[in-house]
């Protein structure tokens, strides 16, 4: 028989309640204490979960021998010290995005978890998602030709953050698909934002990033927009891909239009003459699941095995070095940065 993996959790504000969930809801896999500041939200915990302990010290979770595993969902300034503390009480770390709040920190951790021979997992959780994957094929079996470029908006109102802003929040998420379906990483970025409700927390960004080939993929992530909206396009030389998070009936749409050059025709030295294609348009079937729960699946799988995450320590320092590039852009009048 599989033995059964025991999984402490800190964190249970917003998001972290999604993760009990999910783990608590896996076979083989036992959530035996979950850790939060806020008594009110243990005392919710303890109503819905009688058979999990509580506690407010994370050192609880930390000093049990047998819990395995160690699922951060807090602020990411916590990330560092809550992540590095339990790969070295000898635990698997689940960390939600971003990682930590700069390259060095993940680094450490990366270290870490190579010292200690655990898992160091990073919640991406876009890379679980069947629409994200289905994308991927369609971008790498060469339907829509080279990619031109990729534009994603990523906009709510609210929920409005103070530990962190809007780049840091949500264009995290769209680095890491971005880089998932180009399979590379990002080379420079220039940014742009406001700070409307706070000062000095950006609630509005627009941030380009420059990818090989020269490639553009560009984010608009804000927490003042009156609609959610999760929609990424894909431009390329044949064909046009649109990705829509909030359509849960039809997440992709391939659109056979684009701007075709007759290279047969030429009335100055480099001008051509060009033409709007238009085509049909393509609704795949494509068989929607639980992302969160695709990836903490993954997690304890890796776990049990030792096989290496999708989104292991190197993705999420992949993610934060162009976070950290985007901020200095933020800072410096939207200069472009480099990612080093």
């Amino acid at each position: 028989m599989t033995s059964i993996i025991t999984v402490g959790i800190i964190g249970v504000g917003r998001w972290g309640p999604n993760l009990l969930r999910n783990f608590a809801s896996m076979e083989q896999v036992s959530v035996k204490t979950v850790c939060d500041i806020d008594p009110g939200r243990l005392k919710i915990i303890q109503q819905r979960f009688p058979s999990i302990a509580i506690t407010h010290s994370p050192h609880d979770i930390f000093n049990d021998a047998s819990i395995a595993c160690v699922v951060i969902c807090t602020p990411v300034s916590t990330h560092f010290a809550l992540a590095e503390k339990a790969l070295l009480s000898g635990k698997h770390a689940f960390v939600e995005k971003p990682l930590a709040t700069s390259s060095d920190e993940c680094m450490r951790l990366i270290d870490a978890a190579q010292r200690q021979g655990k898992v160091l997992f990073v919640g991406h959780t876009f890379k679980y998602n069947a629409g994200i994957r289905a994308a991927k094929k369609y971008i790498e079996s060469g339907d829509l030709g080279d990619v031109y470029l990729i534009d994603a908006n990523r906009t709510n109102l609210g929920p409005v953050r103070y530990d962190t802003n809007a780049l840091w929040d949500l264009a995290s998420h769209d680095i890491s698909i971005f880089s998932y379906w180009l399979d590379g990483t990002p080379k420079a970025v220039s940014a742009h934002g406001g700070c409307y409700l706070n000062k000095n927390i950006e609630d509005v960004v627009y941030a380009t990033f420059l990818y090989e080939n020269g490639i553009i993929a560009h984010v608009h992530a804000s927490w003042l927009n009156p609609r959610k909206i999760r929609e990424i396009t894909v431009v390329g030389t044949k064909k046009m891909l649109v990705w829509n998070d909030m359509n849960l009936l039809e997440p992709i749409r391939l659109y056979n239009r684009g701007i075709d050059k007759d290279e047969g025709y030429q009335d100055t030295f480099e001008s051509f003459r060009l033409s709007i294609r238009e085509g049909e348009v393509l609704i795949p079937s494509i068989k929607l699941n639980e992302p969160l729960l695709a990836e903490c699946e993954h997690f304890i799988e890796c776990v049990r095995t030792g096989a290496r995450p999708l989104t292991d320590g190197e993705d999420g320092l992949m993610v934060v070095k162009a976070l950290e590039a985007a901020t200095r852009s933020l800072r410096h009048d939207s200069r472009l940065i480099p990612i080093l």
